[in-house]
């Protein structure tokens, strides 16, 4: 091992002793728990087309770097852990998860906190972004979106989401700045309904079939720019106003960033589950509801839902 990789491993001790006596702030747990975990996850689709996520093959986006990271929630934390079935101490989950999706990363966080680009502020970090703590960095992290993080924290604890705390002195994106096969992918195009031109122009940038596009706003909004669900959601893509901030959507009432932000949603998901069934049941019922269900989750509203938009587009996408 390395003179310096032997100075970061003491620094990962002497932040690990600190923290004992102080402590972090405990993640959420039960119903709170799954709901800002629901939160986080649908806050993944905060990547533009230039860091979304990628289809198999290519480069991972924001959302699968979260979904594989949560694969390791509850697992204890250890230090000098690397395998999950022991243990797993905070620079070894994170190596471990971009390392699953191809991505290799040093094994210690004061390294790990060099790696990529940097990023200027917690206001401009992506879901994916690595969160290094303390200098010299003694703890990292993987930023979750809105405002959370999955950590293995320190003894006693297990890898967690949880709010971002704590002396944050580096946040870095290791994901390309531009993921293979995102933009100009084949898509049927839309022509007499009601903001084609919005549709289209997503689906050129983003590679949604402008099909579906549509169907989604007829099936949320009824192509009404100014619906509010009993929710909460707004605007043509009945977009709920926590999603809309992760995606950047600073008016859900305009239709034309209503349907960018959805697009880029549409995609990630689709990026993530692999199939338009599954992805519309993330739309629809957030995509924890479909991990946790492992398919399309057993409410009658969702299930009534991705009939209806497939069916409107003929089922075949």
């Amino acid at each position: 091992m390395s003179v310096a990789a032997v100075t970061s491993r003491v620094a990962e001790i002497q932040g690990v002793l600190a923290q004992l006596g102080a402590g972090r702030a405990t993640g959420s747990s039960g119903a709170a728990f799954r709901t800002s975990l629901d939160g986080a996850l649908a806050a993944t689709a905060t990547a533009t087309a230039a860091t979304s996520g990628a289809a198999a093959g290519s480069s991972p986006g924001g959302a699968r770097v979260v979904a594989e990271a949560e694969k390791y929630l509850g697992v204890p934390y250890v230090w000098g852990g690397t395998d999950p079935d022991s243990g797993l101490d905070c620079s070894g989950l994170v190596q471990l998860v971009y390392r699953n999706l191809g991505i290799d990363l040093p094994r210690v966080s004061r390294d790990q906190a060099q790696a990529g680009r940097p990023v200027a502020s917690l206001a401009e970090a992506q879901p994916g972004d690595l969160l290094a703590f303390n200098s010299p960095v003694s703890h990292i992290a993987i930023y979750a979106g809105d405002g959370m993080m999955i950590e293995a924290p320190r003894p006693g604890l297990a890898v967690r989401l949880t709010a971002v705390d704590g002396d944050l002195t580096a946040i870095r994106r290791v994901l390309p700045e531009s993921a293979p096969g995102v933009a100009g992918r084949a898509s049927t195009q839309v022509s007499s309904v009601p903001y084609a031109d919005l549709f289209n122009r997503a689906a050129a940038t983003y590679g949604v079939d402008a099909t579906l596009l549509s169907a989604i706003a007829r099936q949320e909004s009824g192509y009404r720019p100014g619906a509010v669900s009993p929710a909460g959601a707004q605007g043509l893509m009945q977009l709920m106003p926590a999603t809309a901030r992760g995606l950047g959507v600073t008016d859900s009432f305009d239709p034309a960033q209503a349907v960018d932000g959805a697009a880029r949603l549409v995609r990630d998901l689709l990026d993530r589950f692999g199939r338009t069934d599954l992805a519309l049941a993330a739309y629809n019922a957030g995509p924890g509801a479909v991990l946790r269900y492992d398919g399309i989750p057993p409410y009658p509203e969702t299930q009534n839902y991705v009939r209806s938009v497939l069916a409107m587009v003929g089922g075949d996408l």
